[in-house]
């Protein structure tokens, strides 16, 4: 049996959402661009959609990215050899039926905290909501 959320909509606080004033395609474009342009590795950029179209299955077009930066994370994991289940950051591009584009990130300095890493390892984190909002044209 599986735990599910008393509402589709119940998300942890950690939980980042925003509407990207573009569209898919140009959302997807501008991340992997702003990454690339902040000095960021893109380890993964995963099509979900594809995966699902491979079994016969629909899906929104779905898009995943694993990035981060070895100099930031290295850090938090050889402190606390549990923060690699947070790292690399990940961000989802999803298209809803209304064609609202949106970015979904897991504000990661949220969770190492409750896991006690120090602020200062946090810190090269905390931007990352912000540098999401831009690429989401906000």
């Amino acid at each position: 049996m599986t735990a599910q959320a008393e509402t589709p909509n119940a998300v942890p606080a950690s939980f980042v959402t925003v509407q990207s004033r573009y569209d898919f395609a140009t959302t997807v474009t501008r991340l992997r661009d702003t990454l690339a342009a902040r000095g960021l590795t893109l380890f993964a950029d995963i099509d979900q959609s594809e995966a699902a179209a491979t079994v016969g299955m629909p899906l929104r077009p779905t898009r995943l990215f694993l990035f981060g930066n070895p100099k930031s994370g290295t850090p938090v994991m050889a402190a606390y050899p549990h923060a690699a289940l947070e790292l690399p950051l990940r961000a989802v591009v999803w298209e809803e039926a209304g064609r609202h584009v949106h970015i979904d990130y897991q504000d990661v300095t949220k969770t190492l905290a409750a896991y006690g890493v120090d602020a200062p390892l946090l810190a090269p984190l905390q931007p990352v909501p912000g540098l999401l909002r831009a690429v989401a044209g906000q």
